[in-house]
């Protein structure tokens, strides 16, 4: 007489364990909050980037080719904070925290006639980062502009979380 005996062997034990340790895996790197967080963080910016420049464009269609007075004041080559509004000063104070750093001090760009003017609704500031970015009373927006000498416009994010360097430029 035979008897048999219930269970599993330790080869399926093995191999449900294997299972199991590969799904937490997946769904761990799936799930991971922080990256996701990140990711998020730079398609606002990558949107935002575009809005400008798409703005900035705009504007200067709509004006016969020129360029909105602050960003015709700029010097050609050199890379300006964003601002919406009065900042004159401390446009450089946060290049620890920008990919492309901005030329100088004083190197603000006031955006706000893209606002009143119907461009955008209102001058976008860039998710808190490294830096908590306001308008440009204190920070500028998290955003730079840079006009070259053959009149092309560079957009750029200051912080990129999850890539090299957020940017457009028309």
């Amino acid at each position: 007489m035979t008897t048999q005996q219930k269970g599993f062997t330790l080869i399926e034990l093995l191999v449900v364990i294997a299972i199991i340790g590969i799904l937490v895996a997946v769904v761990f790197v799936a799930l991971d909050p922080a990256t996701r967080f990140k990711q998020a963080r730079d398609a606002v910016r990558q949107n935002d980037v575009q809005e400008v420049l798409s703005a900035v464009k705009l504007h200067q269609v709509d004006n016969a080719g020129s360029y909105l007075t602050s960003i015709g004041n700029m010097n050609a080559g050199e890379v300006y904070m964003i601002v919406d509004g009065a900042m004159a000063a401390g446009c450089d104070d946060n290049n620890a925290a920008c990919d492309t750093a901005v030329t100088a001090d004083t190197n603000c760009v006031n955006l706000a006639g893209l606002a009143t003017g119907g461009y955008v609704d209102a001058v976008p500031v860039s998710p808190a980062g490294t830096v908590t970015w306001d308008t440009g009373t204190a920070e500028g927006t998290g955003y730079t502009l840079q006009r070259d000498a053959t009149g092309i416009i560079h957009v750029r994010s200051c912080e990129s979380e999850d890539t090299t360097e957020i940017s457009a430029s028309r």
